[in-house]
């Protein structure tokens, strides 16, 4: 038993379930202020339902991800202790700066957004709900900051083989930061889209035909429609930025063993690293150079540029970035062509009535697609940036920790068995929430007037 590689599956293990529930409460929070100012201005109940509704899950969700980043910090120092000892000059200042900023700001308004209703003046709790959706992007921000400096370090230099930093700015603001965080933030807004209108759409099948489900029905799918393309665009720009600064990474993504021209787009394949080469390949030739060079003469970087003279591999495992990649585009047209053409049917027919009835068990069934999509990306990005922890810096078998496997498998197992507990705990309880509305329970009492904030939540609750 490698305690490197149960160590690797451990983390992560421990980051894609924590990354679950921050990729909702980044979105969810501005579509919670979007549904207080909404009823603010118009007085429509059907807002404030919405808000009612979705202020559960945001903090729910909120709760698992605070937990399961508490638990997957203690790894740096159980799992990976050679990581802050080389980077902790600029590691730990950028996680102190999440704290001391994003969550104190969540910690001091978040009790006023949940459980302030009634307490507070309205414009108070519109406050503190802006505060809370500011913090959780804040938060997004540090954390995004630090990773993509551990793929494209900048604003440091080596004393004895630990980093110090020289150029705070160039570390914020380094190389892949802008085109990651705006990944991100979009990828956690179709995630929220999704996970709207599929709720929605469940909610509808269970013969829920309020208002407050044919807003935020209709909300999703556009909120989904727009958001896309812009997904589209921003992961085009994060490509070639990647491609300048881990083209090891491009060319696992592409499947592409030679460095050449007009390189295929690979539409499916089974790449064999041992054979250096792929199988069963179906693709269109030239795409892949047209997309990364937009040229389809343009030279694109190949597997075989980052292996040793000695037959040392410097490049990532190729199958888990290939199909991770497949899968995380394929779910973004899954996403285009489903909320484009939803949105056609309702301004044909005029409202939710004039989708077809496939459409609504589609969003259904697609509701948690954001999830799969956000982990398919982390997937390429992560695996992508094997064999190193911070490119050309640490690699990951410097920084694990001198443990033996079978304690290392013992906490993994720990690890699995309460995660798979909890995130069936966390569908069920969005599935109770979801069933209890549709028929009609009001779980929290009737809402206040707009000028006294909301209701209070219940014990019961």
């Amino acid at each position: 038993m490698d305690p490197l590689i149960l160590s690797r599956i451990q983390f992560a293990a421990n980051i894609s379930f924590h990354i679950l529930f921050p990729t909702i409460t980044i979105a969810l929070g501005w579509v919670l202020l979007f549904f207080k100012l909404r009823f603010n201005r118009t007085g429509d109940e059907k807002w404030m339902d919405a808000y009612r509704f979705w202020v559960k899950v945001f903090a729910l969700s909120f709760a698992l991800g605070v937990v399961s980043g508490i638990t997957m910090s203690f790894q740096f120092g159980t799992n990976w202790p050679g990581f802050m000892e080389v980077v902790g000059n600029v590691a730990g200042p950028l996680l102190a700066y999440e704290i001391m900023t994003a969550f104190f700001l969540e910690a001091a308004f978040l009790g006023i957004m949940l459980f302030g209703f009634r307490r507070v003046p309205g414009w108070l709790h519109t406050t503190a709900t802006a505060l809370v959706a500011f913090g959780t992007t804040l938060s997004a921000f540090w954390i995004l900051v630090l990773n993509s400096w551990m793929h494209t370090p900048a604003g440091f230099e080596l004393r004895d083989g630990v980093v110090h930093a020289t150029d705070w700015f160039a570390i914020v603001f380094n190389p892949s930061m802008p085109y990651r965080l705006v990944h991100m933030l979009l990828a956690s807004g179709l995630t929220v889209a999704f996970l709207i209108a599929g709720l929605s759409a469940l909610r509808w099948i269970w013969g829920d035909r309020g208002a407050e489900v044919r807003a935020t029905l209709r909300f999703g799918a556009i909120m989904g429609a727009v958001l896309i393309p812009m997904q589209i665009l921003a992961g085009d720009f994060h490509g070639l930025n990647t491609l300048e600064h881990q083209p090891a990474k491009v060319a696992a993504m592409e499947g592409n063993w030679e460095t050449q021209s007009r390189v295929p787009l690979v539409l499916f394949a089974i790449p064999d690293q041992e054979a250096r080469e792929n199988r069963f390949e179906v693709a269109i030739p030239g795409m892949a150079s047209l997309i990364l060079k937009h040229d389809f003469d343009g030279v694109v970087p190949g597997l075989n540029d980052f292996v040793t003279e000695d037959g040392v591999i410097e490049h990532p495992p190729v199958a888990p970035v290939f199909f991770a990649f497949r899968v995380m585009v394929g779910l973004g047209f899954a996403m285009l062509a489903l909320s484009w053409s939803a949105l056609w049917f309702m301004r044909r027919k005029r409202g939710i009535e004039g989708l077809p009835k496939v459409y609504i068990y589609a969003f259904a069934g697609m509701a948690f697609s954001g999830w799969l999509a956000t982990l398919a990306g982390w997937y390429v990005t992560e695996i992508g940036r094997q064999p190193w922890l911070v490119t050309g810096v640490l690699t990951t078998a410097e920084s694990v920790a001198d443990v033996s496997g079978g304690m290392v498998l013992s906490t993994l197992l720990a690890y699995l068995a309460v995660y798979a507990f909890l995130t069936v705990a966390y569908l069920g309880a969005l599935t109770y929430l979801a069933r209890k509305a549709s028929h009609g329970d009001r779980t929290t009492p009737d809402p206040a007037p707009r000028d006294a904030g909301i209701e209070i939540l219940t014990p019961a609750e």
